[in-house]
């Protein structure tokens, strides 16, 4: 059983005073049911869940239902066994997105209050939420309840996760904590044992089916097959839930992203999908993709400056996947055994900027890079300590000559601090920061 941070984001939930029903969003399999199923059982009496993909007619106990009242003895008339007891009882709406009228009627749930509500979904972002098409051509809007409803992302696993699900105890991450804030060397054993989980981690990713597969099995094939499996959901997604005319370019945009991160110069480039590709073409498709919790956007800054939101330029990006397990499953067979072994050349640096991409990501940093045509090019910038800071993601170790000319002018850049991030042990020399991979999440710090 894995133990997620989002369980201890659920009990703060229920133990806020008057608190509005929970929607909890977040990419397919990525632990959605299974967490809030966990938590509701062990901190409820009673638990009604429904299902509006397994049971889709249970979608019927909401229309046209604006009472409480009328909406429980409508599940109830449909669900045997379900309790509704004031004060002790959890319902759990899953894949909301299959029912918009259920998403509506939380505002009735929140206005009754006797009753808690967690609703999930996995596209409840994406373009054309809230409609509904009938008979291919007609469309039936229902609301969203703004205000009345707290909605809270959660991502696959992380990292630090991943340390857990692997028996890491928490002493060892403390000590790696007290090693990264006095910026002294790792002991050798520990780093080894990090850099394998590492390694480990960059193949495997973070869906919980994957995870749960290599600790079971150790076999990277089923690994494999999880997460193709996967990516083959979400591209029956893409044809489920798209309009009509976007699913072609959906699909075109998605399958591009390993030929996007192979170029040197790793701006998303539109006609990298598609031979004279165009903006008008694909902008809406690669939004579709972000909105699903796919896929990660990295801006470039005109600037290195705070605000880095403030600062950031919307047309130029790079895109990375949201979990790098499933980037790499994207490529050919053989490819997981190659990372695992140091044996790729020019594409690894491609699969370990991904892999920041997917740490900062899943602790909710938004993503940035820097480049000019000068030449210059910074892998990502972050704010650290209340500072712009320089990252740069090395698969091994590399040359970080951008860095250094920035860091040498900070008359010009305004920057003063860098950290650079690769195969290393612990260093600090002036104003750069030398740390492993694996300790990029320890840099949390705003």
């Amino acid at each position: 059983m894995l133990k997620r941070k989002i369980e201890t984001v659920l009990e703060e939930w229920k133990q806020t005073p008057d608190h509005k029903p929970l929607v909890l969003k977040g990419c397919r399999q990525c632990g959605k049911t299974f967490s809030v199923e966990k938590f509701a059982h062990e901190n409820y009496a009673h638990v009604v869940s429904l299902n509006f993909v397994h049971q889709p007619d249970l979608a019927f106990a909401f229309q046209n239902s604006k009472v409480v009242d009328d909406i429980i003895v409508n599940i109830t008339a449909m669900v045997n066994g379900a309790t509704f007891e004031p004060g002790n009882t959890c319902l759990i709406l899953d894949e909301i997105q299959e029912c918009p009228e259920a998403r509506t009627a939380l505002k009735f749930f929140k206005l009754d209050g006797r009753f808690d509500v967690i609703a999930t979904g996995s596209l409840l972002g994406v373009k054309g939420y809230g409609q509904r098409r009938k008979n291919g051509e007609e469309f039936r809007k229902t609301s969203v309840p703004v205000g009345y409803e707290t909605i809270i992302e959660m991502y696959p696993l992380d990292f630090e996760e991943y340390l857990w699900a692997n028996g890491i105890p928490d002493l060892v991450i403390q000590r790696l904590k007290q090693h990264f804030v006095e910026k002294t060397p790792i002991e050798e054993a520990i780093h080894q044992r990090m850099r394998q989980l590492l390694l480990q981690y960059t193949v495997v990713g973070g869906m919980p089916e994957a995870v749960n597969t290599f600790i079971e099995t150790h076999d990277m094939g089923r690994v494999l097959n999880v997460q193709r499996t996967i990516i083959d959901e979400y591209k029956d997604d893409m044809m489920k839930y798209a309009n009509d005319e976007d699913k072609p370019h959906i699909r075109e945009c998605f399958e591009s992203i390993p030929r996007q991160l192979s170029k040197e110069n790793k701006k998303f480039q539109y006609s990298v999908i598609r031979k004279g590709g165009k903006a008008a073409q694909y902008k809406g498709s690669l939004q579709w993709i972000e909105d699903a919790g796919i896929i990660q956007r990295c801006r470039n800054l005109s600037i290195t400056e705070l605000p880095l939101d403030g600062n950031a330029i919307d047309e130029v990006f790079k895109v990375y996947m949201a979990d790098t397990g499933l980037l790499i499953a994207m490529l050919e067979e053989g490819t997981q055994l190659d990372v695992l072994q140091g044996n790729l050349l020019g594409y690894k640096g491609a699969i370990f900027e991904n892999l920041i991409a997917d740490i900062f990501g899943k602790m909710r940093r938004k993503l940035y890079y820097f480049r000019k045509e000068s030449g210059l090019e910074i892998d990502f910038v972050i704010r650290y300590q209340g500072h712009c800071t320089l990252v740069e993601a090395k698969s091994t170790t590399g040359n970080v000559k951008s860095t250094k000319t920035i860091l040498s002018h900070p008359e010009k850049y305004h920057v003063y601090h860098a950290i650079k991030l690769g195969d290393y042990n612990i260093g600090y020399s002036g104003n750069m920061l030398t740390l492993p991979h694996y300790m990029a999440f320890f840099l949390t710090e705003r």
